[in-house]
């Protein structure tokens, strides 16, 4: 039997208090269902992910999944490589998505080795990668820590290996920021949550999950080095680059 998936209700009842968003055991349990219903274009991001690592992943090289929540980039890489020698390092600091994790791979029969890691990204090691995956993780490191870390994934990379960032966007003009983000929430809503529970939500994730601008982005790309930053899917307020060492 596979791994029940339950449904997201965290926020659907009146709290009397909103704290930061954390991914805790509860998170956990909905994670599948919170984030197909909250991110649009998620499904295809992830079924891309598989399609880009395929193309760019090398023999005998590291492919890896920083902040994988439960795997779903890393799944999607194992499943489409081709290359001999490879290991994917699927790193998060919740070590309750990392011991769900183990379970799902338990379940899985791919023979690309996958080692799972419960550590903070910015404290991994990188070397000989092909693959870095990103997905929607960069958000949540503070502003004055992400050119580091960035920094340090280009090290980490072999040339012509890629970066493959994925991003909540905010947006310079304010009209378009309102636009996007009432466009999101017509989705969250036509998913079935209600403005309750966006609004709730919302809240929690204030303080935790910052977002910047497409071109905040692709600057700090270009000046780590990156030769080509490639913006290759944008759904609203969500997008993915694909960065080229």
């Amino acid at each position: 039997m596979g791994i029940k998936k339950s449904q997201d209700n965290i926020f659907a009842s009146p709290l009397s208090e909103i704290v930061d968003f954390v991914f805790d055991e509860k998170v956990v349990d909905v994670f599948p269902d919170m984030i197909n219903r909250s991110v649009p274009g998620y499904s295809t991001i992830i079924n891309l992910i598989g399609t880009l690592a395929q193309r760019y992943a090398r023999p005998d090289t590291r492919l890896y999944d920083l902040g994988c929540s439960l795997g779903a980039a890393s799944l999607s890489m194992r499943h489409r490589l081709i290359e001999d020698g490879c290991e994917i390092i699927s790193v998060d600091n919740a070590e309750a998505m990392i011991d769900r994790l183990d379970k799902i791979l338990q379940r899985d029969n791919s023979k690309t080795p996958v080692q799972t890691l419960c550590a903070d990204v910015q404290d991994v090691e990188i070397q000989n990668a092909s693959v870095i995956v990103m997905n929607f993780t960069l958000q949540f490191i503070s502003l004055s820590d992400r050119e580091k870390i960035i920094t340090k994934i280009y090290d980490g990379l072999n040339k012509g290996g890629c970066l493959i960032l994925s991003e909540k966007l905010a947006f310079s003009d304010s009209r378009e920021n309102d636009i996007q983000i009432d466009l999101h929430h017509a989705f969250k809503r036509s998913n079935g949550y209600s403005d309750l529970e966006i609004a709730q939500k919302r809240n929690a994730l204030e303080n935790v999950l910052l977002p910047e601008t497409k071109e905040t982005h692709i600057q700090r790309l270009k000046e780590t080095g990156f030769t080509q930053v490639i913006p290759w899917f944008q759904c609203f307020n969500f997008a993915s680059f694909i960065a080229i060492k």
